[in-house]
């Protein structure tokens, strides 16, 4: 993983997190899907709706980039200069709504609202993805970056990649909704804090702080070509001979029944718990009356 990708999971994570609505993705599905499975399946499925708006995203961004793939020095200045302006607006307060480009006609939140079940999920992922007026600078930025790698297919994965950062914590937060507590949601969430006269939020200025320092590094290693590998080559080596060892067919059969012995696992617990919640009072066990 390159720092590219690194800086877009981060930004996804924060977007999540963004004070115009922290937590309330994380609410929502903890309140309506609860834990296990389902929280798994509305979690991919969320993740999907985000891939459908971002990757196209990306993959248009890194196409612009292509066109001015042999000016690659203009390149690296006005992409560095872009990150070091979003990230200046986000820790300052100053946002913009990615969703309001879209034609009329196109409110997904609107449509989510008036929908159930999957599409309701998918179509929520769809607008979480462009929407927020907090996040515009976060997902301006990682398209900076991704119309600056001059590469579709590279630009793809790093809005995939910033679409996993929201998903991740999303899914981890649900699931622990219960055990944070007022407490632990009111740290996750952030606080304000004054400078001169001036409201600010910890958590916009993290940000604003992180897609500066990107934009700088951006410049200083000529758009990340000379930045250092999170993962030393040699241990990148090393790691692809450990793994050849797995390319066996036996292994991956293996696999492949572990696997499809974990969900059916999974699949019989849930219907178990399902029918006891459904079962009668009469039909419970004396001791739990």
């Amino acid at each position: 993983m390159d720092i590219g990708l690194l800086a877009a999971f981060v930004g996804g994570t924060l977007a999540l997190l963004s004070p115009c609505a922290a937590l309330l993705m994380p609410a929502f599905f903890a309140s309506t899907i609860g834990t296990g499975p389902k929280l798994l399946l509305h979690g991919a499925i969320f993740y999907l709706g985000l891939l459908i708006v971002l990757v196209p995203l990306g993959i248009g961004a890194g196409a612009l980039g292509t066109l001015f793939v042999t000016h690659r020095q203009a390149i690296v200045l006005i992409a560095s200069l872009v990150l070091i302006v979003l990230g200046a607006a986000q820790a300052l307060g100053f946002g913009f709504d990615p969703s309001r480009l879209l034609p009329p006609g196109a409110d997904l939140h609107s449509r989510a609202a008036s929908t159930t079940g999957l599409v309701k999920t998918v179509l929520l992922g769809a607008a979480s993805g462009i929407a927020g007026f907090c996040a515009g600078p976060i997902l301006g930025a990682v398209l900076t970056l991704a119309a600056a790698r001059g590469d579709t297919l590279a630009a793809g994965f790093l809005l995939a990649a910033y679409g996993a950062g929201m998903v991740l914590p999303l899914l981890l937060i649900a699931a622990l909704w219960q055990r944070l507590g007022a407490r632990g949601r009111r740290l996750l969430r952030g606080r304000t804090f004054t400078v001169l006269g001036r409201e600010l939020h910890t958590t916009s200025a993290v940000t604003g702080l992180l897609i500066t320092g990107v934009g700088i590094l951006f410049w200083t290693t000529n758009g990340l070509v000379g930045a250092p590998e999170l993962v030393p080559l040699d241990t990148q080596a090393w790691l692809q001979e450990r793994a050849s060892i797995l390319a066996n067919p036996i292994l991956d059969i293996l696999a492949v029944l572990g696997i499809a012995t974990i969900v059916l696992l999974l699949w019989a617990r849930h219907r178990r718990n399902r029918e006891r919640a459904q079962a009668p009072a009469s039909e419970q066990p004396t001791e739990q009356r």
